[in-house]
This record gives structure tokens, C-alpha cells and sequence, in this order.
């Protein structure tokens, strides 16, 4: 990994052709002259002209980087080859439709060095949301099942603004949707996570990829998994012994 880079802003999209340029200009204009950075935008095989747009944009933009899904694999496997492919230590993540703010991200990392180390996740908290009333009436009812089920003192999983250390992400385990778990995720690996307010905006283009009952029906398998993760989870400390003959 390049020593200067501090962070690495993955952003996974799917059909985002017209929010691609003004979410680039967006965390140029947030993180320029503030931090040394990288944008990894990872297309899951948009069938509109997202890959074009992004093709185009690096042309002007050196910081950003393109990563191509040859198969539909989802959100969470985007933002999971996006942090693979990333080259900082930590990691910045944005939805693609515009709703998340980077402006927001330097209130994370700001949070993160005032932290303690063991703090290895800042979620962003949508305090104001901006999505229709049956969505905030579901994504409210989701998050109060998945706080009581898995204790995770978390607010608001759904929010796609996110700051992580790349080492414990990947240390997580794998699965489809696990972007939605990632609190109680970081928990059960024995670190600790804040919750901070964040802006929260209209989507100004393209559409939804998901619907109210489709999130609810996959969001009970998932949440059911996680508990199981949970209940499983063993930790313990250990230390490394030092040889008696010496080096060899």
C-alpha cells in the first residue's frame, strides 16, 4: 500500500449514471487538502452508462480508481472487493445514489482521532431522513427488531456512510447483506462502535434498487444468521512465548 494514502472512499453502484459525477465532485470538494485519499468506485454491472461516466471521470481525477463486477453480485460483495482493492488502512464507504453526504466525512474521521483505538467502526446515524414515510416506518421497525434481537447499540445499520479500519473489516465474516450487520459485526470481533449523526438528502436521480417487503423478507434470514454468529462467537487473548534455544 502507498505510505501517504490515509483513506480510501469505496463507493458501490449499480445503475447510478447520472449521480456518478456530482458524488465525485462532492468528496473531491470534501476531502482535497484535508487528507491524503483514494476513491474506489466498484460498478456491479450497471446496464446504463455508469461505467462510461466513470471511465470518463478518471481522465480528470487521479484519485479515482474503477472496479468492475463481470457478474450481478451485490452491495455488500461491491463494498467488499471495494475495501480488498483499497490501498489505505482505512476506509470511507458512500451509497451511490447521492443520499449519503461526504461532507460528513470529515465529522468521522475527526470523531475517529478523538476515539479510543479499540473504536474500530463510526456509523453514520441518519438523524433527519429524507426517504418516503413507509420507508422511515420500515427501516424504523427493522432497526428496532435487530437492536432488541442483537444488542448492538445501534441506532441507524442501514446508513451507507460509514468510516472502518480496512484490517478489521476484513477480518469480518463474508456473507450477502453483511454491509447491514456491520456493528454487531465489529462487536462480536471484540471492538467497539459509535454511532454519529449525519446529513441525509433526497435521491435527486435514478431509482431504489430495493423495496420495503424485499428487505424485510431477506432482512429476517439475516438477522437470524447474525444472532446465531453471535451466540457461537468465542474470543479469548493470547500471547506468544519466547523460544529457549535462541535464533536459528
Amino acid at each position: 500500500m502507498p505510505d501517504s494514502l490515509q483513506l480510501s472512499v469505496v463507493v458501490p453502484v449499480h445503475n447510478e449514471e447520472d449521480n456518478v459525477a456530482p458524488l465525485v465532485a462532492e468528496i473531491l470538494a470534501a476531502l482535497r487538502g484535508r487528507i491524503d485519499f483514494e476513491i474506489v468506485y466498484v460498478d456491479d454491472t450497471s446496464r446504463d452508462a455508469t461505467l462510461a461516466r466513470l471511465r470518463e471521470l478518471q481522465a480528470t481525477t487521479p484519485e479515482l480508481r474503477v472496479v468492475r463486477h463481470l457478474t450481478n453480485a451485490g452491495q455488500s460483495t461491491a463494498v467488499r472487493n471495494g475495501v480488498k482493492a483499497a490501498r489505505a488502512p482505512w476506509i470511507a464507504t458512500l451509497d451511490g445514489d447521492g443520499q449519503n453526504d461526504p461532507a460528513d466525512i470529515p465529522a468521522l474521521l475527526a470523531k475517529r482521532d478523538a476515539s479510543a483505538p479499540e473504536v474500530k467502526l463510526f456509523a453514520g446515524w441518519r438523524v433527519n431522513r429524507q426517504d418516503s414515510g413507509s420507508k422511515r416506518w420500515a427501516s424504523k421497525f427493522a432497526n428496532a427488531i435487530r437492536s432488541r434481537l442483537l444488542r448492538d447499540a445501534t441506532p441507524d445499520t442501514g446508513c451507507g456512510i460509514k468510516l472502518f479500519e480496512r484490517e478489521a473489516f476484513l477480518d469480518l465474516p463474508y456473507f450477502d447483506h453483511m454491509h447491514r450487520y456491520l456493528p454487531a459485526l465489529m462487536q462480536r470481533a471484540g471492538w467497539q462502535t459509535v454511532s454519529v449523526p449525519v446529513n441525509h438528502r433526497h435521491r435527486t436521480a435514478g431509482v431504489s434498487k430495493y423495496t420495503n417487503l424485499g428487505r424485510a423478507l431477506v432482512g429476517i434470514k439475516d438477522l437470524l444468521g447474525v444472532a446465531w454468529l453471535i451466540q457461537r462467537s468465542r474470543r479469548t487473548a493470547v500471547e506468544e512465548l519466547p523460544g529457549q534455544g535462541g535464533p536459528r
